[in-house]
């Protein structure tokens, strides 16, 4: 079986791509994550999947590589990772009662073959009171999630739902559409 490598050092998507069963490597890919002038999110989360796995392919010719990103989106804008319990605080509050979208782009490239999906989650948000936003940020430290949230943990409760057709999407990696990328490169899945 040809290698495969996540390039990643995220270990949400580590976790995610585990549940697949199949070996695999994780490399740092080392792309600018930074938005060009004007860049939709989809635009972006799909030109940052494509530059990892490329990024990565380069120094493993030869291997399968993953490269994944997740862009959230807010009155057309992107949100980034906070960073800080600041701006996890502000992302949440100005999430409150709101509709957010996020694009989960993923690329699988052997550095001659690409094959790229996405996936579009909506996330509706509760009415948040800032002592919660506080609270949650402060019990859960989301400073690396899109979103400043997870939702495989107590984020969940700022929801009022999701919708989505690969619920893996939101944590950062669409299993669903991912495997049917990994079967038309030749592994073999369930």
């Amino acid at each position: 079986m040809t290698a495969l490598i996540l390039a990643s050092t995220s270990r949400y998507r580590a976790q995610l791509l585990s549940r697949l069963g199949l070996p695999f490597s994780s490399a740092a890919p080392l792309v600018d994550e930074s938005p060009l002038p004007g860049e939709p999110p989809a635009a972006l989360a799909q030109r940052l999947a494509t530059a990892k796995a490329q990024a990565v392919s380069v120094q493993a010719p030869g291997s399968w590589v993953i490269g994944s990103d997740q862009v959230a989106e807010l009155d057309g804008l992107p949100l980034g990772k906070p960073g800080t319990h600041e701006a996890a605080c502000a992302q949440l509050a100005a999430m409150s009662g709101r509709q957010v979208q996020f694009h989960t782009a993923v690329c699988l490239s052997n550095g001659v073959r690409q094959l790229q999906t996405s996936d579009l989650t909506t996330v509706r948000f509760r009415p948040l009171q800032a002592e919660e936003i506080a609270r949650y940020v402060d019990a859960e430290q989301p400073l690396d999630c899109a979103g400043s949230f997870k939702c495989e943990g107590l984020g969940i409760s700022l929801f009022e739902a999701i919708d989505n057709s690969d619920p893996t999407a939101l944590v950062g990696l669409p299993l669903i559409r991912l495997s049917d990328l990994l079967r038309q490169a030749g592994y073999r899945l369930p």
